[in-house]
């Protein structure tokens, strides 16, 4: 099955990174009530009414709502939602002193909330970056190590460091893994913005050097070919056609730099035509236009992004499609609006799985079209079923 997608346009690695980071950390949560749920109900007699609903319900329906936020495409709300679920532990643990009753539990039982103090620090990796997610670990284990030693009737001094030292060091491995991780995406996306505007760099020179080949052959096809005709004074009205064509082409260079200088509509097709079959003189080429459309004027800016753009989807064509395959393009104007699609029926692709790892698609194709107002890209492909690429401008409403 054919899958069309549109390139450029996804979030980036680090969000990714965060929202299944986050959708983990709830898993978490909800894992852990299970085992945790005996202590619960053992530490309930030891307060008031209202603690343990209070406390269950704070920390596990914070979490949930973090990990719903997770499918929002604001990460911004993830973090805050971390955040809240961080802060909502503390307050718990803080809230456990005037809600105590003064009962204990046994010596060789634990109050609850020692057990799940890695799950809110790994929200407040989450939610802060560097070192805050580290410092609030050791206060959250200080708090309710404190809360256990008083609840089991046992002096400070009896091995607390080391049971607070034992239990951190066992988060805190999952807290330093957690933020490489996150970090990894940070750098992954700063890598991939660099390869990026390396990739753009290269695709404008190429567009440079493929516009300095037109001039070349404008200046050999029409200038030099007019100046030898009229140098043998072969002055009949081909020869004038001829100067007066040469003259029209120079004259749309020069004013080729112009975004609201526009282009006839002949203009435009002849610019599509040498971008595809300078890559692929085999390519087939067709035209419809709209009733109105052969009078239309589109902007040079939209113009030289669609060649541009076809062309880098010409020549992944010829790069990737195979030896056998076949290349045709299709040009569909109307006033305000231009469609190029570019067709073969090679090996094709998954799009899905290529993302935007295929910088000639990613970059020179998507991102150079919906840098342009109005400009858009889509690529559609599945394995052995060829690939079209589909450039679409549109006039943007003033």
């Amino acid at each position: 099955m054919i899958r069309r997608v549109r390139f450029g346009g996804g979030s980036s690695a680090a969000d990714r990174f965060l929202r299944v980071f986050v959708r983990f950390v709830v898993l978490g949560y909800l894992f852990y009530l299970v085992p945790v749920a005996g202590y619960i109900v053992d530490a309930a007699a030891l307060v008031a009414a209202w603690w343990t609903p209070l406390a269950v319900t704070a920390i596990v329906g914070s979490a949930l709502a973090m990990g719903a936020a997770t499918f929002h495409p604001d990460v911004s709300r993830i973090r805050r939602a971390a955040a809240v679920n961080a802060w909502l532990f503390v307050a718990v643990a803080v809230l456990w002193w005037p809600a105590w009753n003064g009962g204990h539990l046994a010596t060789d039982d634990s109050m609850w909330l020692t057990l799940v103090p890695g799950l809110p620090a790994l929200s407040a990796v989450a939610a802060w970056r560097t070192w805050r997610p580290f410092a609030y670990l050791a206060v959250v284990e200080v708090l309710v190590h404190t809360i256990d030693r008083v609840v089991r009737d046992l002096p400070f001094d009896h091995h607390m460091l080391p049971d607070i030292a034992f239990v951190a060091t066992y988060s805190v491995m999952f807290v330093g893994a957690a933020t490489v991780g996150l970090g990894a995406g940070r750098t992954l996306d700063a890598t991939i913005a660099t390869t990026h505007a390396t990739a753009s760099a290269a695709a404008a020179a190429e567009a440079k050097s493929a516009e300095r080949a037109r001039f070349a052959a404008l200046v050999h096809d029409r200038v030099m070919s007019t100046l030898l005709s009229a140098g043998r004074r072969e002055t009949d009205e081909r020869v004038v056609g001829q100067a007066r064509r040469a003259v029209a082409e120079l004259d749309d260079l020069r004013v080729g730099s112009d975004p609201q200088s526009g282009s006839g509509l002949d203009a435009v097709v002849a610019r599509l035509r040498s971008a595809a079959t300078e890559v692929d003189e085999n390519v087939t080429f067709a035209v419809n236009v709209s009733a109105d459309g052969s009078a239309a004027l589109y902007p040079r800016d939209a113009v030289g992004a669609l060649t541009a753009a076809l062309a880098e989807a010409v020549r992944n064509s010829v790069r990737h499609a195979g030896p056998e395959a076949v290349r045709a393009v299709t040009v569909d104007a109307a006033p305000g609006a231009l469609t190029v699609t570019a067709a073969d029926d090679g090996v094709g692709f998954d799009p899905a799985r290529i993302g935007d790892r295929r910088l000639g698609i990613a970059v020179s194709i998507g991102a150079r079209m919906r840098a342009l107002d109005g400009g858009d890209a889509t690529v559609a492909s599945a394995p052995r079923e060829g690939t079209i690429v589909t450039l679409t401008w549109q006039e943007p409403q003033r």
